[in-house]
C-alpha cells in the first residue's frame, strides 16, 4: 500500500472516527498502516484546532427505553441588525438547551434549527414563548419529525419482512 499523505491520514482518520469513535488507536493505527503514536498525535491535532468538537453514539431514540422526545425542524426568517449581522441572532438562539442545532442557510428562510422537547405541546410554547418574540424574527415555520429512516448515515429504521401468505386463484 503506497503511503498516504498527511492530509489524506487526516482525512482517513476522521472517516474512521465519524463511522465508529469507539475504536482503538491501534485498531486505527492497523486499518492505516501508520504508527499508533501518528494516530494520536493526528487525532491530538484535530481536537486543539476544533475540528473534531465531541465523541458521541449516534442513537435510534424510537426505540430507547422510556425516551419520549419530539424533534422538531423549524425554519427563521430574520432582519439582521445592523453592524450585527446574523452571528449575534445565532448566538442567543443557540443558547437555549431545546436547540440542538442551528446553521444559517439560502433560500427562503434564513436559520435552520433543530429543537427538542418532551411533547409537542413544549415544542409549540418554545416557539411562541422564545423565538418568535424575538426582534428580529419575522417569520417561523415548523415541521415536527414523524419518524427518522436514515440518521447520520446510518439507516435506524429497517422495513420488517412482510410474512402475509401470498393467495393466488
Amino acid at each position: 500500500m503506497p503511503e498516504l499523505s498527511y492530509d489524506k491520514k487526516i482525512e482517513k482518520v476522521l472517516e474512521l472516527l465519524h463511522k465508529d469513535c469507539r475504536k482503538s488507536l491501534e485498531e486505527m493505527a492497523t486499518m492505516l498502516d501508520i504508527p499508533m503514536t501518528e494516530v494520536a498525535d493526528i487525532i491530538d491535532k484535530l481536537e486543539k484546532d476544533g475540528v473534531i468538537i465531541g465523541y458521541g453514539a449516534r442513537i435510534n431514540w424510537d426505540k430507547a427505553y422510556s425516551q419520549n422526545t419530539v424533534t422538531a425542524y423549524i425554519e427563521l426568517r430574520v432582519t439582521p441588525q445592523r453592524n450585527k449581522g446574523f452571528d449575534r441572532i445565532a448566538e442567543r438562539i443557540y443558547q437555549f438547551p431545546e436547540v440542538k442545532a442551528i446553521n444559517l442557510m439560502s433560500g427562503s428562510y434564513d436559520f435552520g434549527i433543530t429543537v427538542e422537547g418532551k411533547n409537542i405541546k413544549e415544542v409549540s410554547l418554545f416557539v411562541s414563548e422564545h423565538l418568535a418574540p424575538m426582534e428580529s424574527i419575522v417569520g417561523t415555520a415548523t415541521h415536527f419529525v414523524l419518524k427518522r429512516y436514515k440518521y447520520d448515515g446510518v439507516i435506524c429504521c429497517k422495513p420488517s419482512k412482510d410474512e402475509r401468505e401470498v393467495i393466488s386463484l
